[in-house]
């Protein structure tokens, strides 16, 4: 472990600082003042404590702020660089920015004064976030909704009274949560080829807000966080040990972070009241026991009981996943018996007294050694859970130029959680919920959360900085009596059934028989089915639905060559196109589209529409209206007419991809209302006041049943409803 971990430095270092404030400095000359802010955070880092460096990079970093529009956070970069030992003969420089910075904010607080409520709604909502709809619980389950318990399904969510769609039915924050390390493109204002950054560059380690200027941990150069109240409850809550590991903990992977996370944040005490019932299950039962609930059947809000008894599946596991994990477990148990004993915020299950000894007069650093396999038993438990109830932190990220005027936008995975509640949700292929994940540092207005602990007595604290949230939100009308479903991660639109299937045996250890499962698989088997099937290798993109290159009817799978060519489905044409020619031609119009993207993401969309003509009038031959390839074209097409400033086409383009959306992923998907957006600002860019109008409506209601009446971009959409109907 330590050899691996030797190719993953944490520590602070005086010349990579240096090295990242010089990649800062390049970036600012050419104007690139977001890359330049992040490569500054980068050298803040890596900076050791009152280093010159230190000083160095956050005035620098206060002036590439200071660009981006960001006068207060730059006021306090120059007070850091101030306190860490700024050159004095370079200091007339910060003092003209700091009255520079002090100008633009006078100004914004008179704006404020002569338009109060523009600037309290503002305030209130300052980054946009989503808030919760009226009426439903701060964090938990509605009302219409009870917990039940079976042999076959454990805990699960089903609905007692009739819900509507669109309706939220529960609000959940993680127990604990660890960014994943991943590059991303941060594209620059000057429209030059973007810099890469990672997810654990931009975004806090606490909250995963995106962040300019993080606050770095001052032990290690990985942590940072978007403030220092984030930056303290890290540190109290699980940091303080997990940063002398940083480097051992990166090799180990999230999975093993975030057990351990979950582990420290939990505490001895907590550990030790949730494996009661474990250890008494051999024992008699007393009479004053019998009656109460199966811990292991029973839900407890947001607690730890709630994260320890979610199924580890350890039977299921096969002997090598298991002995990787208890290697894993125990090389952290080593890692922490050199790290001393725990904060008194653990609560040792022994009161000690005044001179650090506990009651039996023993010293809490002896009491620490001796329940520290505790600890390891509880991490090496949530590693087993974890494969199984571990749920993505998905967020969009936006891929267009940073210019654009069109959305463009992927959904990727920032971040690994528990969720207690959100885990109490069975899966499905075609689920009947939707479910957003919001970041942030909102805060309950009500204050902080002090919950009871699992014993009655005293509180675990559990700080409301965090503002992870994942909302889920009925998808469709759900009756009295029905599951509430979630889908993880295999879904009826975008694999067939056999994959679906394998994926969730091997991964959930459960053969599907959802809905969609059942209905599909017959279909399969006849090969009428006429969805796409990912196989991972070339041919990639089967049958969904394909034309005759002679009477352009739809082909078929073929039955007198046990399904490896495709017939024409219309009797008197009878053409016969072998697998591999169709998985061939396919082949090269998604290359193709591949390379029309880059092209665009190279700003080059003159080339890109060029290749994207010949693309799409070879595609016509092969490709129904229907085929998701055939509306991945069109998507592209739309994008580069949008970059010239060509609405008209741009929206004829994207009109025919919304064909190929509605039909892979349905009328009442959040794909196509993401797709529906898109139309809708092209039509607006356009002056397309009529074809403006009519999308509207659809686009409100898809985004209300999916993301809920405050997202952002319904927000965007009344503007310019607004905006239209003058």
């Amino acid at each position: 472990m330590q050899s691996i971990s030797a190719g993953n430095p944490v520590h602070k270092e005086t010349g990579q600082a240096a090295k990242w404030r010089e990649k800062g400095n390049s970036s600012f000359k050419t104007r690139d003042y977001t890359a330049a802010a992040l490569h500054y955070s980068q050298g803040i880092c890596f900076a050791p404590q009152s280093s010159e460096q230190l000083s160095l990079c956050y005035a620098n970093r206060s002036a590439a702020l200071y660009h981006l529009q960001h006068y207060q956070e730059s006021l306090e970069d120059i007070d850091k660089a101030v306190e860490n030992g700024y050159p004095s003969h370079l200091s007339h420089k910060l003092e003209e920015r700091r009255i520079q910075c002090l100008k633009h904010l006078s100004v914004v607080d008179k704006a404020k004064e002569e338009h109060p409520g523009v600037a309290a709604e503002n305030h209130k909502n300052p980054d946009g976030l989503k808030k919760a709809s009226t009426g439903l619980l701060k964090s938990g389950i509605i009302p219409q909704t009870a917990v039940h318990f079976s042999a076959e399904k454990g805990r699960h969510l089903v609905a007692v009274e009739r819900i509507a769609a669109g309706e939220e039915l529960l609000n959940d924050r993680p127990y604990s949560c660890v960014l994943i390390p991943g590059m991303e493109e941060v594209k620059g204002t000057d429209m030059q080829r973007g810099v890469l950054f990672g997810t654990e560059h931009r975004r806090c380690h606490r909250c995963l807000t995106e962040t300019s200027c993080p606050v770095p941990c001052e032990g290690c150069s990985y942590s940072r966080y978007c403030s220092t109240s984030c930056q303290r409850n890290a540190w109290d809550e699980h940091h303080r040990w997990e940063c002398p590991l940083g480097a051992e903990l990166m090799v180990m992977g999230v999975m093993s972070q975030l057990a351990l996370r979950v582990t420290l944040k939990a505490g001895l005490k907590n550990i030790q009241i949730a494996r009661e019932p474990i250890r008494d299950q051999h024992e008699k039962p007393k009479p004053s026991c019998v009656n109460q609930p199966d811990p292991s059947i029973s839900h407890y809000g947001d607690s730890y009981l709630s994260v320890f008894h979610l199924l580890h599946h350890l039977n299921r596991h096969s002997p090598g996943v298991r002995f990787l994990c208890a290697v894993t477990a125990a090389t952290l148990h080593q890692k922490l018996r050199k790290a001393g004993p725990p904060p008194a915020s653990w609560h040792l299950s022994r009161p000690s007294g005044a001179n650090g000894k506990s009651q039996d007069g023993e010293k809490e650093g002896d009491d620490w050694s001796s329940k520290l396999w505790l600890l390891g038993s509880a991490v090496l438990r949530h590693i087993l859970q974890l494969r199984c109830n571990a749920q993505a932190v998905c967020t969009m990220q936006d891929t267009g130029s940073a210019n654009s005027l069109v959305q463009s936008s992927r959904e990727i995975r920032i971040a690994t959680a528990i969720f207690p509640t959100l885990s109490l949700l069975n899966h499905s292929c075609c689920p009947n919920t939707s479910l957003v994940c919001s970041t942030g540092t909102s805060t309950d207005p009500s204050g902080p959360d002090l919950s009871a602990d699992l014993s009655g007595r005293g509180a675990e604290y559990r700080s409301t900085s965090n503002g992870i949230t994942a909302t889920v939100r009925a998808s469709k009308v759900i009756s009295a009596g029905q599951e509430i479903l979630h889908c993880y991660g295999p879904h009826s639109s975008r694999m067939g059934t056999k994959e679906r299937q394998l994926l969730l045996q091997e991964q959930y250890y459960f053969l599907c028989q959802c809905e969609a499962c059942t209905l599909q698989q017959g279909k399969e088997e006849e090969g009428t089915e006429g969805r796409q099937q990912r196989s991972g290798d070339g041919e990639s993109l089967q049958q969904f639905r394909l034309l005759c290159g002679k009477c352009k009817g739809s082909l078929k799978k073929s039955t007198d060559d046990k399904g490896k060519g495709f017939m024409c489905s219309q009797s008197p044409c009878g053409h016969h196109v072998s697998s591999s020619e169709v998985s061939r031609r396919l082949q090269e119009i998604q290359v193709d589209q591949e390379r029309a993207v880059d092209l665009m993401e190279r700003d080059r969309p003159d080339e890109a529409l060029k290749l994207l003509k010949k693309t799409l009038s070879q595609s016509g031959l092969i490709l129904a209206e229907t085929h998701p390839l055939q509306g991945q074209l069109e998507d592209a097409a739309a994008r580069a007419y949008a970059t010239t400033g060509d609405w008209n086409k741009a929206a004829s383009h994207l009109e025919r991809s919304t064909v190929a959306i509605s039909s892979q992923y349905g009328e009442d998907s959040i794909e196509l209302g993401r797709q529906l957006f898109k139309l809708a600002q092209l039509h607006f860019n356009g002056g397309a006041r009529g074809p403006a109008l009519s999308v509207f409506p659809k686009v409100r209601r898809l985004l209300c049943l999916h993301c809920g009446p405050h997202c952002n971009e319904l927000q965007e959409l009344e503007a310019m409803e607004g905006c239209l109907r003058g």
